[in-house]
């Protein structure tokens, strides 16, 4: 059985897919590369089919409709071997210093008395056009390189909650979670990382700088314009997580620790949902927003109160056009100090 699988889902990804996967060929035949083709149109399926030809030990290729990104990770997923699941995206890389501890620390851990469930690392921001790089780092929140479980977390931030480039999953742990992301539909990424929560019991963290998050694409997902032209799609994942987390509560809650770090999961999910729905001051995206309130209040009252009366709450749900414009400059604040999007 290979260490680790490895997914990367390819949608008309000629341009940039060489870098990652080359990036991922480092790990050697300890890795499973499985190439996602989601109906690409260009020459994505033909990169994929040479390197599959080349490194048959290591690389194959799963060709599909298009079913867009979370539609991709379920056929990783279905298709993985590996006693671990990583996914990495086609714009994405990897470090190769990082990559090896990993998969070093992978082998070292199979035979021990405790099976980790989720495997945790840092991430880079990796901006274009910009020297100094962010590093997602959670040496102040997790025990450094030992096993550890909910009740061992040090601190619980708000501003690093996990995010996909950050975990490793045992790939058995997401069949028996029944993880199936949604397709045509982007953002599922929050889905990906959140759902399997309830589930994990250990984990293990390594502090090094393992996944290179790139961030510079005008057609990116996670540009603001595009993700304000896509609100709707960002309020659906939004929803589903509302959905998960009121449908799951009893499960969650018997670990005291685990609901604290997913509450606060969904918070900051709702405030970035309500706050781009605010930022072009349309009338149907501030009717958007107010319905989105109305759905927690009615999935849960308990949840609507907690989000909307907390201190950040009090911050984001200002109700007049004064407070939206105190609530977007915090906004702005943040992306300089977090350099995201």
């Amino acid at each position: 059985m290979k260490l680790l699988s490895i997914a990367v889902p390819c949608y008309n990804s000629e341009a940039y897919m060489s870098k990652c996967i080359d990036s991922l060929l480092v790990g050697g035949n300890e890795v499973e590369i499985i190439i996602v083709d989601d109906g690409s149109t260009d020459r994505t399926a033909e990169i994929a089919d040479t390197y599959a030809a080349e490194y048959p030990d290591i690389i194959k290729v799963v060709h599909k409709k298009n079913g867009g990104h979370g539609s991709a990770v379920n056929a990783g997923i279905e298709n993985a071997t590996g006693l671990y699941f990583k996914v990495v995206d086609s714009d994405d890389w990897v470090k190769e210093i990082a990559y090896r501890k990993i998969l070093t620390t992978i082998e070292e851990l199979m035979g021990g008395d405790e099976r980790v469930d989720m495997f945790i690392s840092n991430f880079v921001y990796n901006k274009e056009n910009e020297n100094r790089h962010k590093v997602m780092r959670y040496n102040r929140m997790f025990p450094i390189e030992q096993i550890f479980t909910w009740k061992d977390i040090k601190r619980i931030s708000k501003s690093h909650y996990l995010l996909m480039h950050s975990v490793i999953f045992r790939t058995k742990l997401l069949r028996d979670c029944g993880l199936k992301l949604p397709e045509h539909t982007f953002y599922v990424d929050n889905i990906y990382v959140f759902n399997p929560l309830p589930f994990v019991k250990n984990m293990y963290y390594l502090d090094v700088n393992f996944y290179y998050y790139y961030i510079g694409r005008s057609d990116q997902s996670v540009n603001e314009k595009i993700m304000i032209s896509r609100i709707d799609q960002q309020i659906r994942v939004n929803k589903l997580m509302v959905d998960y987390y009121t449908e799951n509560i009893g499960m969650i809650r018997t670990v005291p620790e685990r609901h604290k770090y997913m509450y606060n999961y969904l918070e900051i999910i709702t405030a970035v949902t309500n706050i781009l729905l605010i930022l072009d001051e349309k009338k149907e995206h501030l009717e958007m927003r107010k319905e989105l309130l109305e759905y927690i209040k009615k999935r849960s009252l308990l949840l609507f109160l907690k989000i909307r009366y907390s201190v950040e709450g009090n911050f984001i749900y200002m109700p007049s056009k004064g407070g939206r414009k105190v609530t977007v400059a915090g906004y702005k604040l943040l992306q300089k100090i977090y350099n995201f999007n």
